[in-house]
């Protein structure tokens, strides 16, 4: 059925070659990028304590260099040291890298799906790979800049005297000391990382819509429905990828100079601490990434709502 055109450009048709209404295809990944982004800052802010908590319980080594004895350990010293807002040191690292991280993905996803859609509709395959797209995305564009230097940051909290006085002092120091490709530690294991947590979540939450609105494409997902959806996505990652999460985190850390590369990390830990330390953080990664995932997804399509009110593509105008 073809979709009325708002008003304000029927005596302005200029405005649908050249303006917002007009849109090809292609801003179907912009109206991604937007929407991501300003659900990237939303959610972030929500979620940030459990981050917090479970980067510095991966970061934990056992003997000597043990810290904590578990979750509710670690909340209780970082608020008996810190105070409550102490949960929030590196919120404005990761605050910065998620605005950035949430519009690459979602608009990676936007424009794969464009392209990879038969009516409207994804195959299995294409989910998956629509997924896989915007990890990659996110992990080369944001994801592994950003998380190298919250790590670093939070690391640099665990020291008896503290390097970094700010974020802009911080990064500098980073790369004065490392190099341009000081931010770039871990690359391969975020990849891997990011590449599955978004085939898995994407895949997850476009199966559970097709399912819901079984032969109707038209037929609206209520926001909550949609957040649970997500919470069941970002369960379903986790349980999937904490390895690669945790090699990640030691990649990344301020004594990453002692693994050679990725498959090196992942060895030393295997023989040092044993397969239970690829799952340390999993009980904050669960309830953060659950969280996180349910508030994107529906913050996300919210956002997208009110896009597709305003703003049309060519293929929906005609």
């Amino acid at each position: 059925m073809t979709r009325p055109i708002p008003m304000p450009f029927f005596q302005r048709p200029w405005m649908l070659q050249h303006g917002a209404a007009a849109a090809e295809g292609g801003n179907k990944g912009l109206k991604g990028v937007l929407a991501g982004g300003i659900t990237g800052g939303i959610e972030i802010c929500i979620t940030y304590p459990t981050e917090y908590i479970k980067t510095q319980l991966q970061l934990d080594e056992k003997g000597n260099r043990k810290r904590y004895s578990g979750l509710t350990d670690c909340i209780r010293k970082t608020v008996i040291q810190r105070g409550f807002f102490g949960l929030y040191r590196g919120l404005s690292v990761l605050l910065y890298g998620s605005i950035p991280k949430t519009a690459s993905r979602f608009g990676a996803f936007e424009t794969l799906k464009n392209h990879m859609a038969e009516n409207g509709q994804l195959s299995i395959s294409s989910k998956l790979l629509c997924g896989l797209g915007a990890g990659v995305c996110e992990a080369v564009i944001a994801v592994t800049p950003m998380e190298t230097i919250k790590v670093k940051f939070i690391n640099d909290q665990r020291t008896a005297k503290p390097q970094f006085k700010g974020f802009l002092h911080g990064v500098g120091r980073i790369i004065s000391n490392d190099g341009i490709g000081g931010i770039y530690k871990g690359v391969t294991a975020t990849i891997l990382k990011q590449g599955s947590n978004q085939a898995i979540r994407f895949f997850v939450v476009e199966s559970l819509k097709d399912s819901y609105k079984a032969k109707n494409p038209q037929k609206s997902v209520p926001k909550l429905l949609v957040g649970a959806f997500g919470f069941i996505a970002g369960a379903a990652s986790v349980l999937c990828n904490t390895p690669l999460d945790v090699i990640k985190t030691r990649m990344q850390g301020l004594e990453a100079a002692k693994y050679h590369n990725t498959a090196d990390c992942a060895l030393k830990i295997w023989h040092n601490e044993g397969i239970s330390a690829f799952y340390k953080g999993t009980v904050p990664r669960l309830s953060r990434v659950c969280l996180d995932v349910a508030f994107t997804f529906m913050i996300y399509d919210s956002f997208m709502d009110v896009f597709n009110r305003v703003w049309y593509t060519t293929d929906e105008i005609n």
